[in-house]
């Protein structure tokens, strides 16, 4: 761990060995350490990388203020992973028909128009038992704002999106068959997220010339919007962990179909956020964590660490570090931006490097390149004290939007 004095601010202590640390995300932190409500330290996990006001791969514990940008707009987003009693000898020698299975079964990407090839068209029944735990509350948040109540929300339940988002079939250093998955709140939770930011916004605009960085504008405990930032951002976290419940059991229903075979699937299952924010006890003291890429790892907690598209990925098991505030990384974490990656990277290089992969290899997708992202191995070195690894896995189907 490495430790960073910030002048006139509270120190920052970085998980970093071996990986890089660019000057911008360095600034990012130095900027955020100085608000006036951090909790004794910022922890910085090693996929660190420039976000939007807030760095990704850091964690802010915060007293009395919450900042909306930092939680971002994809509240929620994280990841679950299930162990099946299937083997590789179990799957087919060619997997375009699983992958094909299962983009049929989860709505994934983006179209214009009416009908949107992400969204539902006619939502099904378990999406509508789901929406049904979660419509009350969200009543009476649209009650409050009802600019909220005309966003993507029930139609995307059990929704991929696009992006960083997917669906793995994976296999362990035993040859055990996983699903695992990546989504967030989609639509409604991006709606949510950017509603909070402009009112933090608008609510400082009188103080937005102190502050490092607009998007740093928060809502002090007691404030105006504080209360109902809370209660949206909670359920936009409950909507992210049944639409990624939801997704799990779409995977498995459509692998069965194709195989024509039962199989068990929740031997180990791991569903956990990491763009949140939530009260948690640290040091003695209750205190707001934000978690803007980063994973919850209490001793004996189970995470899950994906690493970039073709590349390995691993299911943890925390250790519980206190100066971390019992967190590890999101991922690998991002080198080149997704532009970047476009300009320098071929359709070509895309299929050498997910040679091993059943997946798409075209133009669209070259931003999620594995060369765009660190090295996943070192990553897992830098943060050997935060997590320890259960399991190693490999992708052998990846479906993205």
């Amino acid at each position: 761990m490495n430790l960073l004095e910030v002048a006139g601010g509270k120190p920052i202590k970085l998980w970093t060995d071996g990986v890089p640390v660019d000057d911008a995300a360095r600034q990012q932190l130095m900027n955020t350490a100085r608000l006036p409500f951090i909790f004794k330290h910022l922890a910085v996990m090693p996929d660190v990388h420039v976000g939007k006001g807030s760095t990704i791969g850091s964690v802010i514990p915060t007293v009395g203020a919450i900042i909306p940008a930092a939680v971002g707009v994809d509240i929620g987003c994280g990841m679950i992973a299930a162990r099946t009693s299937l083997h590789a000898r179990d799957l087919p020698d060619n997997l375009h028909g699983l992958r094909s299975a299962i983009e049929k079964a989860v709505p994934h990407g983006k179209t214009h128009g009416r009908r949107d090839q992400g969204a539902w068209g006619d939502v099904p029944s378990q999406a509508d038992q789901a929406w049904s735990a979660l419509a009350g509350r969200f009543k009476a948040i649209t009650d409050k704002y009802p600019q909220l109540e005309k966003t993507n929300n029930r139609q995307h339940l059990g929704t991929l999106g696009g992006g960083n988002h997917f669906v793995e079939v994976c296999l362990d250093e035993a040859d055990r068959v996983w699903f695992m998955l990546h989504s967030g709140s989609r639509g409604v939770g991006n709606a949510i997220g950017s509603l909070f930011i402009e009112r933090a916004q608008a609510d400082m605009r009188q103080h937005l010339a102190n502050l490092p960085d607009r998007n740093l504008a928060y809502f002090e405990e007691g404030s105006r919007y504080f209360a109902d930032y809370v209660e949206a951002v909670g359920w936009a976290q409950d909507f992210a962990r049944h639409n990624r419940e939801l997704m799990m059991r779409a995977t498995v229903a459509a692998t069965r179909s194709v195989l024509g075979r039962p199989f068990e699937a929740s031997l180990e299952a791991i569903n956990c956020h990491h763009n949140y924010v939530q009260r948690e006890q640290h040091f003695g003291q209750e205190v707001l964590v934000t978690r803007k890429g980063a994973v919850s790892a209490r001793q004996d907690e189970l995470g899950i660490i994906p690493g970039s598209m073709g590349a390995k990925s691993f299911i943890v098991r925390g250790l519980g570090n206190a100066e971390s505030f019992c967190s590890c990384s999101h991922g690998a974490g991002r080198v080149l931006s997704r532009t970047q990656a476009k300009q320098r990277f071929t359709v070509e290089d895309q299929r050498r490097a997910t040679a091993h992969v059943e997946c798409r290899k075209d133009a669209a997708v070259i931003d999620e390149i594995p060369m765009a992202y660190k090295d996943i191995d070192a990553v897992m070195n830098a943060q050997r004290e935060l997590v320890e690894v259960l399991h190693t896995l490999r992708q052998v189907v990846c479906v993205k939007g």
